[in-house]
């Protein structure tokens, strides 16, 4: 059974007319200063290792030239890696030929870009099956597939209107029902959102969580806002010139960041809505007392629901109900305080 998922493996790029040849240099040590100024060749990866998990939403976080756009369009191949593996279904994406390629393209991928991508003399219809006409699908057909995702992202009734007439957020929503209507298993996400503003941005993001709870495609999300990565997405990969410098979910990183560099990442982040409660409850021990809370509950909707119920100590439920723990309110507020850089010396303190 096709299980939809990316694997990336041992993934090199080197930007340049022999980049092959520097390959090995790279993994001795040289480093993408020295490449450029000495051999006139631009590091774009090195040594990537990315599982992205079928039906999640993987966000690949950085700030500029960290790789990040490099990366995503090494997974349709729009760029040829100099080495390594993209796996989808277990093929290796970087050794298809020209055929396999462009129905891997048509039918298995869909893009969401930065800066739209609409055709300017199509309208919203027109462009939202634009992708289906290049497959050969009837009109009729497509039309009612674009109508139906026209819908789902709230623009119904603009069906006629041309990109000119939209805002930015409108016509980033035509370019979100492009891709769905084209049905495809990878979503892929450009700094999809980094164009619109603060309050359209995370109403859009709303519109993909809102989406994906149902359709579980399997999307890549490229972001250099970590507030964005840490709403967005199930894992998360951070690259730096580059190269992984940490992955794993929100939480994880949140709490342990792999260095200094993600510490900088994360000391602003707004930890009581990103931790949740299963990340700092006590093991249950047979209490009774106090409201349940769901496991994936974070802390500041748990501590709201403390206090509204008047209690400082929560039952922490499963999926299914069961008691797993316990939290209390000092805990919840001690969690949302603590910088991440100080989390392993008070861990080890307890």
């Amino acid at each position: 059974m096709a299980s939809h998922a990316i694997q990336i493996k041992n993934l090199y790029k080197i930007f340049g007319q022999h980049g092959a040849r520097f390959v090995d240099m790279v993994k001795q040590g040289v480093s993408k200063t020295e490449l450029n100024e000495q051999h006139g060749h631009v590091l774009g990866l090195q040594d990537i290792n990315i599982d992205m998990p079928a039906g999640a939403i993987t966000v690949v976080m950085g700030l500029s030239g960290s790789g990040k756009s490099t990366l995503i369009r090494h997974i349709n191949r729009l760029i040829e890696p100099t080495t390594g593996e993209v796996l989808y279904d277990g093929v290796d994406v970087c050794k298809m030929n020209e055929n396999d390629l462009r129905e891997f393209r048509r039918h298995k991928t869909a893009m969401v870009f930065q800066k739209f991508a609409l055709l300017p003399h199509r309208t919203v219809i027109e462009n939202t099956i634009y992708g289906l006409q290049i497959q050969g699908v009837p009109r009729g057909e497509s039309e009612k597939k674009g109508r139906h995702w026209i819908n789902r992202v709230g623009l119904s009734g603009f069906e006629n209107h041309y990109p000119n007439q939209l805002s930015g957020g409108m016509q980033q929503r035509v370019g979100l029902a492009r891709a769905l209507t084209n049905d495809a298993d990878i979503l892929l996400m450009d700094e999809a959102y980094s164009a619109l503003d603060p309050l359209i941005r995370v109403d859009m993001q709303s519109v993909l969580l809102d989406l994906q709870k149902e359709l579980k495609k399997t999307v890549v999300f490229i972001t250099h806002d970590l507030d964005e990565a840490l709403r967005l997405g199930d894992r998360i990969a951070i690259l730096r010139d580059g190269k992984v410098i940490q992955q794993g979910s929100g939480q994880e990183i949140v709490l342990n960041p792999a260095d200094d560099y993600i510490t900088a990442f994360v000391k602003e982040v707004n930890r009581s809505r990103v931790l949740q409660v299963r990340t700092v409850m006590k093991p249950f021990a047979g209490e009774t007392q106090g409201p349940r809370i769901a496991a994936d509950t974070i802390l500041e909707v748990a501590a709201k629901e403390m206090t509204s119920a008047g209690h400082s100590l929560a039952l922490v439920t499963d999926a299914g109900g069961r008691p797993i723990g316990t939290i209390d309110l000092h805990t919840i507020i001690a969690a949302m305080v603590t910088p991440a850089s100080h989390e392993k010396a008070q861990m080890a303190a307890a």
